[in-house]
């Protein structure tokens, strides 16, 4: 889907395309490909490296096209081993050309375009709208990071509950996906901006902005390390209860075992197809249930005194 925004005055959709518009391009169908490349003249190895879902932040300069390559967060909608994972976001700019291209329709741009269309803002170049876009892309991350860590202090309250289950097992270990996938671009995201600061025309205002970015993205960075080791600290905890679970219930299986193993060894005598003079005398029987029950009785206090059972 392409769609076509004024930048200049204030941000405004447009119906078509026109000088000095920002094209905003995502999950492109072959046609929309097609555009873009025969039209627009944007390298097409540029929109096959968007494509991918791996690929890594980047800038560089093609033909007098700088084409840069951002990491943004994204929540998936389906379901998916990571509900929380980044993507690539692709920004070529040319002339009085800019283009933005995802293969994903994110929250971030979606709410990216109709803030500043609510504000009534616009950009004053595109290197202006780039920085833009690393400050939203911050934004969101700890947006997201913030969901993550509810998530967490939910599975935190229900491991004090006791409430263990391989469920909640499961959906802390996607929370750890999702936080490594958010350490590793967003640190991927911070070594671009250094570049982009002698790579790109900076002028005053840029130079704030881009102050503000950096603030941003370290605050995410930090955040995401230390829910990270939230979450590795959480399951630990889980993998020691459901071990020191596991000992308990081995060692009461176990003591019950050895109770029932006196009872058991003392009918086995009695009850070989041997002589032993109790056969005849009436208080035979009643004598061997007695001591049954006093050897059953004897180490099952013992046990509860050594608190096995």
């Amino acid at each position: 889907m392409i769609r076509y925004w004024n930048t200049k005055g204030s941000l405004k959709r447009l119906s078509e395309h026109q000088s000095n518009a920002w094209i905003e391009v995502y999950s492109p169908d072959e046609a929309e490909t097609d555009y873009i490349v025969k039209e627009l003249g944007v390298p097409d190895f540029f929109i096959s490296d968007i494509k991918d879902i791996d690929e890594r932040s980047r800038i560089e300069n093609e033909e007098g096209w700088e084409l840069i390559i951002m990491r943004i967060p994204y929540m998936k909608v389906e379901q998916s081993r990571s509900p929380y994972m980044t993507v690539p976001l692709g920004i070529a700019f040319k002339g009085d050309v800019l283009v933005t291209i995802c293969n994903h329709e994110t929250h971030m741009m979606n709410d990216f375009s109709a803030y500043y269309a609510r504000k009534k803002r616009g950009f004053i170049d595109a290197v202006d709208m780039v920085f833009h876009l690393f400050l939203s892309s911050s934004v969101w991350y700890l947006k997201m990071l913030k969901q993550i860590k509810i998530r967490i202090d939910k599975a935190k309250r229900e491991l004090d509950d006791l409430k263990i289950s391989n469920k909640n097992l499961i959906a802390l270990s996607r929370l750890q996906d999702s936080l490594v996938f958010f350490t590793t671009s967003i640190q991927s995201d911070e070594a671009l901006m250094t570049k982009l600061k002698f790579k790109l025309p900076i002028d005053a205002l840029d130079a704030e902005l881009i102050e503000d970015v950096t603030i941003e993205l370290n605050q995410a960075h930090i955040s995401s390390d230390i829910y990270s080791n939230i979450l590795e600290s959480t399951l630990d905890t889980y993998a020691s209860i459901i071990s020191n679970n596991m000992n308990s219930v081995m060692k009461t299986l176990t003591s019950f075992s050895i109770i029932m193993m006196f009872p058991t060894l003392i009918a086995s005598i009695f009850g070989m197809n041997l002589i032993n003079g109790w056969e005849q005398w009436p208080w035979g029987l009643p004598l061997i249930l007695l001591l049954c029950l006093v050897l059953t009785g004897f180490f099952w206090y013992y046990f509860r005194r050594k608190s096995w059972i």
